[in-house]
């Protein structure tokens, strides 16, 4: 490669890493957005340079090489959803580099992607939940009645405080992470949640919750510190340290392993629950929405798909002239 192409392709893989810094820093971008971004942008660095011999040039691609690039992932096994992950970051790269001033237009621009599968979000039903939120005590009881040495009851008190407020507030899995003690207002029965976009909200949490939180603090030597995180990772260098989104994903499958339940259930699939279980009571699509912390309605109304769903094969299975 000579020094020109090395620097030219210097120059394209810095401006990546200048896209990637971009969105560490904005307030609307998310941890996960960031990486699935990177992935994004790789995975077609990594095809175009297969496919030419050469990295991409952003400033220089057409039409036709996105169009080169859609037919290759379609002929691969990733769903729709999955493709237009992928292009969502290569369109947010482009508008990134056209407010640098670097491009006039995006060549991706109203470029045609296939439609997304209309498929229901997963939920569990209200005794499939109660049988989850069991399981931290019952493996508890467990393994105390099995081994001799004795066993941290920390852990179980902490998990089942995690499930149990998951659960009663609804909270994506990184908001999860995020509160500090002082974010429980014991008396209004609230929790402040940091969501999407570093936007805050506050969200009624039930007095199981609130329960939980409370026995899982009396096994805590630092409970009393406003400013710690709230949940915090077990270990001998990690006490203090906040859980991360795959441990919990990890203590959930447990539990679930416990209750006898999917073990493919994703922490995600409880706050499915959450919002069909209130619309089922009777809660309004609106208050749902701030809620979840959802910015826009139509996010929240695929939740009214599952009810009315619910409602239809209850109907046609018991009325008689259905």
């Amino acid at each position: 490669m000579s020094a020109t192409s090395a620097n030219a392709s210097d120059e394209q893989r810095q401006q990546v890493q200048n896209f990637l810094r971009y969105l560490s820093d904005e307030p609307g971008a998310s941890g996960y957005t960031e990486r699935n971004h990177r992935q994004a942008l790789s995975e077609f660095y990594g095809w175009f340079q297969g496919q030419r011999g050469q990295p991409p040039a952003w400033e220089q691609l057409h039409r036709d090489d996105f169009r080169h690039y859609l037919r290759f992932l379609g002929r691969g096994k990733l769903s729709r959803a999955a493709i237009q992950l992928r292009f969502s970051a290569l369109r947010s790269f482009y508008k990134f580099l056209i407010r640098r001033g670097l491009m006039s237009s995006s060549p991706i621009r109203d470029l045609a992607l296939p439609k997304r599968e209309k498929r229901l979000p997963q939920f569990m039903s209200p005794e499939q939940m109660l049988d989850l939120l069991r399981a931290p005590l019952q493996e508890l009881r467990a393994r105390q009645a099995a081994q001799k040495k004795p066993v941290n009851p920390g852990i179980y008190y902490r998990d089942m405080a995690i499930l149990e407020t998951t659960y009663s507030s609804g909270l994506r899995i990184t908001e999860l992470c995020r509160p500090q003690a002082a974010d429980i207002d014991w008396n209004e029965q609230l929790v402040r949640v940091r969501g999407k976009g570093k936007k805050e909200r506050l969200v009624p949490i039930g007095a199981p919750a609130l329960e939980a939180i409370r026995l899982y603090c009396t096994q805590r030597k630092d409970a009393q510190n406003p400013s710690g995180p709230l949940f915090c990772a077990y270990g001998r260098t990690r006490k203090k340290s906040r859980m991360s989104p795959r441990s919990i994903q990890l203590r959930l499958k447990r539990y679930l392993r416990v209750a006898g339940l999917d073990s493919t259930i994703t922490p995600h699939k409880l706050r499915h629950s959450y919002a069909t279980h209130l619309l089922d009571a009777g809660a309004d699509l609106r208050s749902v929405q701030e809620l979840l912390g959802h910015a826009h309605l139509v996010t929240t109304q695929v939740y009214t798909h599952l009810t009315t769903e619910r409602l239809k094969r209850a109907y046609d299975k018991a009325h008689p002239r259905a």
